[in-house]
């Protein structure tokens, strides 16, 4: 028996509608933990992402967030091999935490524990974990699983979104406080996507933010042959529901898709992007 494992930042969840993608697949989560005036959470469990980007609201500092220590991820594996199955734990990319770089240190003591860098961050990640937990239902080994994911799947995963807003990015370092003045006064809004495990700009996208998003899914959807059907995520922040609705209507639109998943930024996402962010995330062929 394979089980699959991954850490919080999968975004399998949605707040709003209460589903549960982790549950209703049989994924074991570990979460983060998530800093924030001097309290010590852990993401989805202590707080939510919602209530976090509350907090946020009141303080002129972001939440710092931490990976699983070393010592914790090696009780977690021992408990879930202790049965003598195997174990693939999939963490956000390795440029964006040291979740995997631990989860790597941890898995040594472990034969049958195989740790894959996703090279994404948020329901990409989930993607990559979806991706495994069909490979174990095919009765495909632990080793397999990560040569497949690491070899077909991972560098498929298309992850992109847009910001409103950009203060959370100052709080963060990521973005001069100048730079974001001038991108308000010019209603511009940056489109960002995950590139070789790390984020890029691709676009600067000018107007209302709703009007943005139109524009964002048709560039990243219209006349595309190379996406794989099956699924596509539209997940988001802390987002007015009329908004979330009409992107998930767009994109249903486009006739693409068997499923198109509406999933909610866990706190580590949201604590860098802030409120009214909204990406779409799928797979190439």
């Amino acid at each position: 028996m394979v089980k699959i494992c991954c850490d919080s930042t999968a975004d399998l969840l949605n707040e709003v509608k209460e589903t549960d993608l982790y549950k209703r697949n049989g994924i074991t989560v570990v979460p983060l933990y998530v800093r924030i005036d001097e309290e010590e959470y852990l993401d989805g469990v202590d707080i939510t992402m919602r209530k976090l980007l509350e907090r946020c609201s009141k303080s002129n500092k972001l939440p710092q967030t931490a990976a699983p220590a070393v010592e914790r991820l090696k009780g977690i594996f021992r408990e879930m091999t202790a049965d003598g199955s195997e174990l693939v734990f999939i963490t956000i990319s390795s440029g964006f935490s040291s979740s995997n770089s631990n989860a790597v240190l941890a898995a040594e003591d472990f034969e049958n524990v195989f740790v894959v860098d996703s090279k994404n961050l948020s329901s990409g990640v989930g993607h990559v974990v979806l991706e495994a937990v069909d490979m174990a239902k095919k009765g495909m080994s632990g080793a397999e699983i990560k040569k497949q994911l690491d070899e077909e799947i991972v560098p498929k995963v298309e992850t992109s979104f847009v910001l409103d807003r950009l203060d959370y990015m100052v709080k963060g370092g990521r973005c001069s406080a100048v730079s974001a003045l001038g991108a308000n006064i010019l209603q511009l809004h940056p489109g960002i996507e995950v590139a070789d495990g790390g984020m890029r700009v691709f676009k600067k996208y000018r107007g209302s933010w709703q009007r943005c998003l139109k524009n964002y899914i048709h560039d990243k959807l219209d006349g595309r042959t190379d996406i794989r059907p099956h699924r596509i995520f539209v997940t988001y922040t802390d987002t007015p529901n009329e908004i979330v609705e009409e992107a998930v209507e767009l994109v249903k639109n486009f006739g693409y898709f068997d499923e198109v998943i509406p999933t909610t930024a866990g706190c580590t996402v949201a604590s860098h992007c802030g409120p009214r962010t909204l990406g779409i995330l799928f797979i190439r062929k």
